[in-house]
């Protein structure tokens, strides 16, 4: 999958906003403030970070090279996979999805409500 192709998918999600708060290296997707992704810019394999169920994660990084421990996060609660074509692009779909549901489910009520609301 490409790097385009993902940010395209991350960018449909509801309340889903992207910006470059790291620098050019690294798209942030957030929902209500709170990142649920974060996409690579500027290496050569491109990579994206998930939020995951820490023992769907540990399952995933053990299956997949392209799987490692969230690149700069929290290692237990974040993944990051290389964009190599390794892992089926409907698992991809699937994890993009997962991590955009942990982070809303985790949003305060009044965030959840406004949410609902666009």
């Amino acid at each position: 999958m490409s790097k385009e192709t993902i940010e395209t998918y991350l960018a449909r999600f509801k309340g889903s906003q992207s910006s470059y708060p790291f620098g050019p290296e690294a798209l942030v997707y957030k929902v209500m403030g709170k990142m649920f992704a974060l996409v690579s810019q500027l290496e050569e394999v491109q990579r994206v970070t998930l939020k995951c169920v820490p023992e769907d994660g540990a399952m995933l990084i053990g299956q997949y090279n392209s799987v490692i421990p969230g690149y700069y996060m929290n290692k237990k609660h974040w993944i990051t996979i290389s964009l190599n074509g390794e892992l089926p692009e409907d698992l991809l779909y699937q994890l993009a999805d997962e991590s955009y549901a942990l982070v809303a489910s985790k949003l305060p009520k009044k965030d959840r409500v406004a949410l609902d609301k666009q």
